[in-house]
C-alpha cells in the first residue's frame, strides 16, 4: 500500500495510491484523522485500506498535479543516523562507528516531493545524500530488535541536504544539516508489508540532472533497520510517525576532488528501488 499526503484547500490530506489515481482518504470518511501517525495510533490502517479498495474508479482523483508534502509533514521526532555505510565512512575519512550515530533534524528543514530545495545565503556547499526513510507505525520503548521490525510502518526515499561548510564548524552536525527546505521526503509512505524484511536488499541512489552520482544497496548498512530501532527506542520513546533516515551510501559530494555541491537549477533525484523516486529542483534563499 502506497500512502500520501497532499494539499487539499491548503491543508493537509491523506490519500491511498491505486495506480494513477488516488483515494482521497477526507473525502470518503471526513471522521478519520487527517494525518497518518494518528491513523496509525488508532490502529485503522487495514479499515483504510479496505475501504480506498471498495472506491469506484470514477471517485478517485488523478495523481498527477497532485502537491504533495511530506508524508508525515510534522514528525514528532526526525531521527538521522551518519556514517552507516562503510563507503561513505571511508569517502568522509571516518572510522568506521561500532555503535549507530544518531542526529537530528527539524520539519522546518525538510520539504516533500517537487518542491524546491533551497541552497542558503549562507553557503553553497550544498550537498547530497540518498537515505532510506523508516516510518514508525507503533509506539514503543526499550524495543528488543527481534520484534523492532513490528514497530515500522512503511519506508519512503528521503534527501539529507547537508551544508558540509556549517557541518565542520563543530563537533555537532546540528547547524550543518537543518537549513530551512534543505532536505526532502516524499513522495510516499510504502507500508512494510509490500517490500522485503527491513527493506534490506533495495538499491538505493542519486541523480542530478539525470546523472547517476550515487548507487549502493540497503543491505550494506553497517546498523540494519532493526539495530536501529532498538538503538533509538533504548534511549527515547518512538511514537506513531517518528522517521529514522539510515544514512547514505558512498558517492556524496563532499567525497569527491573536487566536491561535487548541488547547484541552482540542478534537479536532483533520489530512487529507491520498489519505494520510489523523490524528486526536487534547487533554489537560491530570496
Amino acid at each position: 500500500m502506497r500512502l500520501i499526503t497532499f494539499e487539499k484547500d491548503g491543508r493537509p490530506a491523506l490519500g491511498i495510491v491505486r495506480g494513477e489515481r488516488v483515494a482521497d482518504i477526507s473525502a470518503l470518511d471526513p471522521d478519520v484523522p487527517q494525518d497518518w501517525p494518528t491513523v496509525f495510533a488508532k490502529g485503522v490502517l487495514e479499515r483504510l485500506r479496505a475501504m480506498s479498495e471498495s472506491v469506484p474508479e470514477e471517485r478517485l482523483i488523478p495523481y498527477e498535479g497532485l502537491r504533495l508534502l511530506p508524508p508525515i509533514p510534522q514528525p514528532p521526532k526526525i531521527l538521522c543516523v551518519g556514517l552507516n555505510y562503510t563507503d561513505h565512512a571511508e569517502e568522509t575519512g571516518a572510522k568506521i562507528p561500532t555503535i549507530p550515530i544518531f542526529f537530528i533534524r527539524f520539519p522546518t528543514s525538510i520539504v516533500g516531493h517537487e518542491a524546491p530545495l533551497v541552497m542558503p545565503k549562507a553557503s553553497d556547499n550544498f550537498d547530497f545524500e540518498a537515505e532510506l526513510m523508516v516510518v514508525i507505525g507503533h509506539e514503543g520503548r526499550h524495543i528488543p530488535k527481534e520484534r523492532a521490525l513490528d514497530h515500522v510502518a512503511g519506508y519512503s526515499c528521503f534527501n539529507d541536504g547537508s551544508l558540509r561548510d556549517f557541518q565542520k564548524h563543530t563537533v555537532q552536525w546540528t547547524m550543518g544539516k537543518n537549513f530551512d527546505n534543505s532536505g526532502s521526503f516524499g513522495p510516499e509512505i510504502v507500508t512494510a508489508d509490500d517490500l522485503p524484511p527491513g527493506a534490506s536488499g533495495l538499491r538505493i541512489g542519486t541523480r542530478i540532472n539525470g546523472e547517476v552520482v550515487q548507487d549502493g544497496r540497503t543491505d550494506d548498512m553497517i546498523f540494519d533497520v532493526a539495530t536501529l530501532v532498538e538503538a533509538a527506542s533504548e534511549v527515547m520513546t518512538l511514537e506513531p510517525g517518528t522517521v529514522i533516515a539510515t544514512g547514505t551510501p558512498a558517492g556524496v559530494g563532499l567525497g569527491r576532488k573536487p566536491p561535487l555541491w548541488m547547484k541552482v537549477g540542478d534537479v536532483v533525484e533520489v530512487e529507491i528501488e520498489g519505494i520510489g523516486t523523490l524528486r526536487n529542483t534547487v533554489e537560491r534563499e530570496a
